[in-house]
């Protein structure tokens, strides 16, 4: 992991060294649910209400595609009946409501359709999920209504996924920008062996605005 994040900072250093580079903050709403299978089949899902809030980055590459990586926080989670029984998150489950609280590093290319100061864009490209923590509340037939913090472990629920997000946009000359997100969750959030596949899924809109744009200029005169 400290590797990685080593990768990421070498790599803004890399292109904030030579580039134009906005920095702004993000929010939105967005409804979240998952992709859920056992053995195969598919379960019952519905969508429940989650949000987005942090930071992102616009650095140019060249012409109008850009790097514009993300950092924030993403509450998301699903509701899910069972039609066949499977751990987690208990093998007499009838179904299961789920919350994670995560932090959420996307890596995304910008493409801007026009050269204007106001103008559509399209994003694309992956993302990893942390998930901190989360609360799940499920039904079994034994012992009636359970409520109770996420487990994560080898053979519980994962701390790490990875997505892959799409937003479409339009960003205006002062430095606001709103645009639509899909993320589809890539990677299984559950790491039982033989158990359910979970995979996140959720849509929703983004708000935000570019508050500093600043030219980084290496000193490269001899010490």
């Amino acid at each position: 992991m400290k590797l990685f994040i080593l990768s990421i900072a070498t790599l803004l250093s890399f292109f904030a060294a030579n580039s134009q580079v906005q920095f702004g903050l993000l929010a939105g709403a967005q409804a979240t649910s998952a992709d859920y299978t056992i053995g195969g089949k598919k379960q019952e899902t519905s969508y429940k209400p989650g949000g987005q809030v942090g930071v992102n980055f616009k650095i140019p590459i060249e012409g109008r595609l850009s790097f514009a990586p993300q950092l924030f926080y993403s509450m998301k989670g699903y509701k899910v009946k069972y039609n066949r029984f499977m751990y987690p998150p208990d093998g007499d489950a009838i179904d299961n409501n789920t919350t994670f609280h995560n932090v959420e590093l996307a890596l995304p290319l910008q493409y801007d359709f026009s050269y204007s100061a106001s103008h559509w864009f399209l994003r694309a490209g992956p993302s990893l999920d942390f998930q901190l923590f989360g609360r799940e509340e499920f039904t079994t037939n034994s012992n009636g209504k359970i409520k109770r913090n996420i487990p994560f472990g080898y053979d519980k629920y994962g701390h790490y996924s990875a997505n892959a997000v799409l937003h479409f946009g339009y960003e205006k000359s002062n430095g606001f920008f709103i645009y639509g997100q899909y993320t589809h969750g890539l990677a299984n959030i559950s790491n039982t062996d033989e158990g359910p596949k979970i995979r996140h899924r959720a849509f929703g809109i983004s708000f935000g605005k570019f508050i500093k744009k600043s030219k980084i200029v290496l000193d490269t005169r001899p010490i």
